[in-house]
């Protein structure tokens, strides 16, 4: 009998975790970061799988000034007016080495650098802050924040790749 109630109370501890605001929450946040966390590190390896983890329907805000700024309201859209510009005249993938990794309920903040090779062979490096807010295991809003200076010297001084 004392081991019954032992396991009984065992588990109405258990279920009023699970039921505990603070530790879904707490849950929320380790999902979101493995979530990002295994992207970052595919991409590291040299695999870009984002788009597996973009809600089509993402809502993309780049900071600052220049051509690439602005706000983007789908995948598509930030894939044609910002990445594309970009990745085409880059002759190597974008490599991140993370160096700060935050994860807060359903936000994931992430501080990094890149490097690659553009097409005329000088190096593009950068620093990146992403501030991601997921749902359902996917990124709908996205506010970025980089050297948009450095982007912007690859795309106008570099020719697009042939493919």
């Amino acid at each position: 009998m004392r081991k019954f109630n032992h396991c009984l109370r065992l588990a109405t501890c258990t279920l009023a975790l699970t039921l505990n605001p603070l530790v879904a929450r707490a849950n929320e946040a380790v999902e979101n970061a493995a979530i990002v966390g295994n992207a970052f590190e595919t991409w590291s390896e040299g695999t870009y799988i984002f788009d597996q983890i973009l809600a089509p329907d993402v809502v993309w805000t780049v900071h600052g000034s220049g051509p690439a700024a602005g706000r983007y309201t789908s995948m598509a859209d930030f894939v044609e007016k910002a990445s594309t510009p970009l990745v085409s005249r880059l002759a190597t993938p974008l490599i991140p080495k993370v160096h700060e990794f935050w994860a807060v309920r359903d936000t994931v903040i992430v501080r990094f650098d890149g490097a690659a090779t553009t097409t005329s062979g000088s190096a593009y490096n950068n620093q990146f802050v992403w501030i991601l807010k997921m749902q359902e295991g996917r990124v709908v809003e996205a506010e970025v924040f980089l050297d948009l200076r450095a982007y912007d010297e690859v795309v106008e001084n570099n020719a697009p790749k042939l493919d």
